[in-house]
């Protein structure tokens, strides 16, 4: 029983840091490991009368390139068509793409289509932000809506000039290896923090000795010990999966446009009087009619009668003790009996009387 009582105790104790450890993955990234975003202009044919209107010209001009690619001389002004569109196709280029990795693209409407469900996306070029081509999309156009309608009434539902298309685009081109022939990485945070960094360089170190240093709080430098220049891949996953505290900042996060309040469990609040009243002040208008006396020269007239009712909260003032935990701040706050968005303009006015111990973030 003793045995049982004293692993009871040390899970206890354990759990706390177990909780806030996260993965060295999850707030951080290695330097030239990431996503490139490719773009590519291309048509959508097999519409059903939906494309684009002859209003607009681009469609038209793509078309008769594209048959002219393909060898089929058109006169311009003779191609008159509804079941085609232009779209703009966009794609998420991920690192250590492979040649014939299948790639999600997104395709939208350029024109004016009414809807592109049922169309078909011919051969588009997918460029880089080096104006390189990289991959190439093709298929079928997933919407998982429609729009139909009338001169009387229409029907729509979800985006129908918006849609996409699974694995509809091969990569075509690799981008370089950013990992080749390298002796030292670097880690740079999602968020820039000096503590976070030095539990990392500390957390680095103390499993493989001396290998990481920092000279800001945005990133960590890291030298690939001997025994893993050859291997940088096993490195780097024993690497990403050390576990770290990260450090969060006091701070509180207000939208006004929702009421929406987000408190750190680091808010901590100093002991200050707050008093808030709410001032109603009510008009009202009551249209009457003035009638002139019988085979008198008078007219009859509207007359408004106004109604003023000033109304203001009786408020007292309320002591909001001093707050160490994140509960003792809602507690305190509790004690104002306030709706939250009356609570935000409190907040702001407790921050400008320099009671609030925290960063005050509005968006």
């Amino acid at each position: 029983m003793k045995r049982i009582a004293l692993f009871v105790i040390c899970a206890v104790l354990l759990v706390p840091a177990l909780v806030h450890a996260t993965r060295i993955k999850d707030i951080a990234a290695f330097d030239g490991v990431r996503d490139n975003q490719l773009v590519g202009y291309g048509l959508i044919v097999g519409l059903n009368g939906s494309g684009d209107s002859d209003q607009t010209k681009f469609p038209v001009q793509s078309l008769v390139n594209m048959l002219e690619r393909m060898g089929v001389t058109v006169n311009r002004a003779d191609i008159k068509v509804k079941n085609v569109a232009a779209v703009m196709v966009t794609a998420t280029l991920p690192p250590f793409a492979k040649q014939g990795t299948k790639l999600d693209v997104l395709v939208s409407s350029l024109g004016d289509a009414k809807t592109i469900a049922g169309g078909t996306l011919i051969m588009t070029p997918l460029k880089g932000a080096d104006n390189q081509v990289y991959a190439v999309a093709q298929g079928s156009i997933l919407t998982n809506s429609f729009a139909f309608g009338g001169q009387g009434a229409s029907a729509t539902k979800n985006h129908p000039t918006a849609g996409r298309i699974p694995a509809g685009a091969l990569v075509e081109r690799e981008l370089p290896n950013v990992l080749a022939g390298k002796s030292s990485l670097r880690l740079n945070l999602a968020q820039s923090d000096f503590t976070t960094a030095s539990r990392i360089v500390a957390a680095i170190n103390k499993s493989f000795k001396g290998v990481a240093g920092s000279s800001d709080g945005g990133s960590v430098m890291v030298q690939i010990p001997d025994e893993f220049t050859s291997r940088p891949v096993e490195f780097i996953a024993q690497l990403e999966n050390l576990e770290v505290t990260q450090d969060q900042p006091a701070r509180v996060v207000v939208n006004e446009r929702t009421g929406t309040i987000v408190m750190g469990d680091k808010v901590k609040i100093a002991a200050v009087a707050v008093s808030h009243g709410n001032l109603t002040l009510t008009i009202k208008e009551t249209p009457k009619v003035s009638q002139p006396k019988p085979l008198s020269k008078g007219e009859t007239k509207e007359v408004s009668r106004t109604e003023l009712k000033v109304q203001e909260e009786q408020k007292r003032l309320s002591l909001l003790p001093e707050g160490n935990t994140i509960g003792d701040v809602v507690r305190g706050l509790n004690l104002l009996g306030v709706t939250p968005r009356d609570l935000i303009s409190i907040l702001q006015s407790i921050k400008a009387a320099g009671a609030l111990q925290a960063e005050l973030v509005i968006i």
